[in-house]
């Protein structure tokens, strides 16, 4: 074994371990922590793969990015971060056994469906940025545009939730809109 095969084969189990620890530990913010780790081995992965412009899309978008959002959204939403009796669920074992069976079905589709594949980037390495985009914009162009609408739909769906919430925690739900306390029995004593 080379050098590079013992670090790929170190980064993978360490990427493998962190994301175990992303899905099992009781405190958000180490799940968030556990997945820094975890997309870290994994553009270190890339970068052994030769795939340079892959690794520092993963270290720029999903460290520098999403993990700073989901650690922002737990500062600013007053989600709890630690386990309390109100959170926890007695389907555990329902959840591992749907997890697994993902991901055998995942493995099992994978395996089948690149059987026999060769990567030809006629000369190009293959993480270089052109190869990259000459097969997105070529051969997965209409996949890349499906995700991006979905992708849309996603960001208006939470802008529509973040204002709802908004509004009703201010009391106005439009503008000029009065704040209307609610008749109840009890308040008509």
């Amino acid at each position: 074994m080379s050098v590079v095969e013992v670090l790929f084969w170190l980064l993978s189990c360490l990427a493998l371990g962190s994301a175990v620890l992303v899905v099992t530990t009781d405190h958000l913010v180490h799940a968030a922590l556990w997945l820094v780790v975890t997309l870290g081995a994994l553009a270190g992965c890339y970068l052994l793969l030769t795939a340079e412009f892959v690794a520092w899309v993963q270290v720029l978008i999903y460290v520098g990015a999403v993990v700073v959002l989901l650690l922002f959204a737990l500062m600013l939403t007053r989600a709890p971060t630690a386990p309390d009796a109100a959170t926890t669920t007695r389907n555990q074992p329902v959840a591992i056994l749907a997890g697994v069976a993902t991901t055998a079905v995942l493995g099992v589709v994978l395996v089948d469906g690149f059987r026999g594949a060769e990567i030809d980037v006629d000369g190009a390495p293959s993480g270089a940025a052109d190869s990259i985009g000459d097969a997105i914009f070529r051969h997965w162009v209409l996949a890349f545009e499906v995700v991006s609408v979905v992708l849309l739909a996603a960001l208006v769906g939470a802008i529509v939730l973040s204002r709802r919430d908004a509004a009703e925690l201010s009391g106005t739900y439009g503008p000029g809109a009065q704040h209307v306390p609610d008749k109840s029995p009890e308040g008509d004593g």
